[in-house]
């Protein structure tokens, strides 16, 4: 549905690209939402369609239909789950690398939260995120915790607050990767915002990854890693900056390699969690298989 259409003339003498000039004409909208409109046809530049990688030049008009985007839906879909354990105060499911956590801008509906409502009931938390207490990258699976009522959601909450949540995933990494710990502050990327990255010793947030190497075969390592804290993108910042992305990452990985093994995901995964049930006050501790795609990929990926 549009909201309207304006046009302007451009003024580009630092030959910035479209999406950058139309974010600084109307800074209401963020550069992705007009990345949307751009490959949605709803752009034009002197009445034709463009990329959004498109350099304008002086003097050049464009036209620009605005168009309302998707809302949440928390409608309750009924999505299977592979469930690992549930109780009256919390679930534990094994994520698909395909499903993501709670509706956000590209993925509205169809995620883990949608499932969920659909199986049981959930705290009111978060008008997007109910029962969430941490979460996972879309393409990253395994073990998943949500809370199913608000006492619990607020213990777990803490728990994970005060680092008192073991956590360990599997990786498939480039090379041959050393066992390590790794202790490097992590802050957004300057030049790539949906990035993060290394940052300088007095800046950034304190970042500490245990990597133990498990297996070699001669090309890809099969590699533990111990997160003792939560930054975005902490695993595979800290395996691409020591020489060994993660094998199929897009944003951090090497995209010749991931071609030519044509791995459309990235190989990490949750498997293993473990913490005191804020409820019965016992050690808990709940696993997830390694995918077969990973564990083949190692065998016969080289």
């Amino acid at each position: 549905m549009s909201s309207g259409q304006k046009i302007f003339i451009v003024e580009n003498p630092n030959e910035q690209r479209i999406d950058t000039l139309l974010t600084k004409q109307y800074q209401d909208y963020s550069r992705t939402y007009f990345q949307e409109l751009i490959e949605a046809g709803h752009v034009l530049l002197n009445d034709q369609p463009l990329k959004k990688r498109h350099i304008p030049s002086c003097g050049d008009k464009v036209k620009v239909f605005f168009h309302k985007r998707p809302g949440p839906d928390l409608t309750p879909q009924p999505i299977p789950l592979n469930i690992i354990y549930e109780d009256n105060h919390l679930i534990v499911v094994n994520k698909p690398s395909d499903m993501v956590v709670h509706p956000a801008p590209g993925n509205w509906s169809h995620t883990f939260v949608n499932a969920l409502l659909s199986h049981c009931t959930l705290p009111e938390t978060s008008e997007l995120r109910p029962g969430i207490v941490h979460r996972l990258d879309k393409e990253t699976s395994g073990v998943l915790i949500a809370a199913k009522t608000e006492i619990a959601h607020q213990k777990l909450v803490e728990l994970f607050q005060k680092r008192e949540i073991q956590k360990e995933y599997i990786a498939i990494a480039l090379g041959k990767v050393p066992s390590c710990t790794l202790s490097e502050p992590i802050h957004r990327c300057p030049k790539n915002r949906k990035k993060m990255a290394i940052a300088p010793s007095n800046e950034g947030k304190e970042a500490i990854t245990e990597i133990k190497c498990l297996a070699f075969n001669g090309t890809f390592s099969k590699v533990s890693l111990k997160p003792k804290t939560g930054r975005t993108h902490q695993l595979r910042v800290h395996l691409n900056h020591i020489g060994h992305p993660i094998l199929g990452d897009k944003v951090y990985g090497n995209i010749s390699i991931n071609d030519r093994y044509s791995i459309d995901r990235h190989y990490l995964h949750a498997v293993k969690i473990a913490f005191v049930h804020p409820m019965t006050q016992k050690f808990v501790t709940f696993e997830a298989p390694l995918p077969k795609e990973m564990e083949s990929i190692f065998i016969c990926g080289f």
